[in-house]
């Protein structure tokens, strides 16, 4: 049995999440970057960060669900397609160190397949939308249970997480991720580098893309800087990566 407030934490978590990945799609503008770069970038990594908090926040706070859960699956299993799509072609071109690479989508194929699993999977009596109120039992003092189909694949995909997060945390711990936006020209970037684009960091404005000079910087373009590192967008796939793992190791 976990105490619901335990779950009210973790979906507060899951909302910040949301809003800081919503808020680093917006600070990037890719609607300023032509079509060949607005797909990549929408469809990256700040985007499924964004949906995949807002399904976990349904999750945890039945009053915080958006969309059903047959809704959650089709969404996944498209994330699932792109972020297998680009994990095979970076591998192809660069080999198995490209799963380690910055900008590798892995990570997130590995959330991705642990979303559409958790929601196939749940056999708890009021389903996966209940899991935090609905699914209270009685004289049980505000706790809740929930139960997967096929424990061994969830534990199985609660180890990666956790491995995918630790190691997180170690680059992060070893300031490989910074607080300051790669500031990288798009000029001559072709279809070829689309997947470096996922991560994010790789569209921080340089000077004079939206129409300025370039001289100086005010207090917001330090805020848009460091809300476009990459420390920030790592930050957040690690507290996802933990969130998705507790629920999986407590349904076991």
């Amino acid at each position: 049995m976990t105490p619901t407030w335990i779950f009210d934490v973790l979906a507060a978590v899951m909302v910040a999440v949301a809003v800081v990945s919503a808020a680093r799609l917006a600070a990037a503008r890719p609607w300023r970057r032509g079509p060949a770069i607005l797909g990549p970038a929408i469809l990256g990594a700040d985007a499924a960060h964004l949906l995949m908090a807002i399904a976990m926040a349904g999750m945890l706070a039945p009053r915080l669900r958006t969309l059903p859960d047959t809704g959650w699956e089709v969404v996944f299993g498209v994330l699932i397609a792109w972020f297998a799509f680009w994990v095979a072609r970076d591998a192809r071109e660069s080999g198995a160190r490209a799963l380690a690479a910055d900008h590798c989508g892995a990570p997130h194929l590995v959330h991705s397949g642990s979303m559409l699993y958790m929601f196939l999977a749940t056999t708890s009596a009021a389903g996966m939308a209940g899991m935090a109120g609905m699914n209270e039992l009685p004289g049980s003092s505000g706790s809740t249970m929930l139960t997967l189909d096929y424990p061994t694949l969830a534990f199985a995909f609660a180890l990666i997480l956790i491995g995918y997060s630790l190691w997180d945390l170690d680059q992060l711990s070893g300031r490989r991720y910074g607080l300051a936006g790669a500031r990288v020209s798009l000029a001559g970037i072709g279809a070829t580098n689309l997947p470096a684009l996922t991560g994010a960091e790789s569209v921080t404005a340089v000077p004079g893309s939206d129409g300025s000079d370039g001289s100086g910087a005010n207090g917001g373009d330090a805020v848009r800087e460091i809300l476009l590192s990459p420390a920030v967008k790592v930050g957040c796939r690690v507290a996802m990566g933990a969130v998705m793992a507790f629920i999986m190791l407590i349904a076991i």
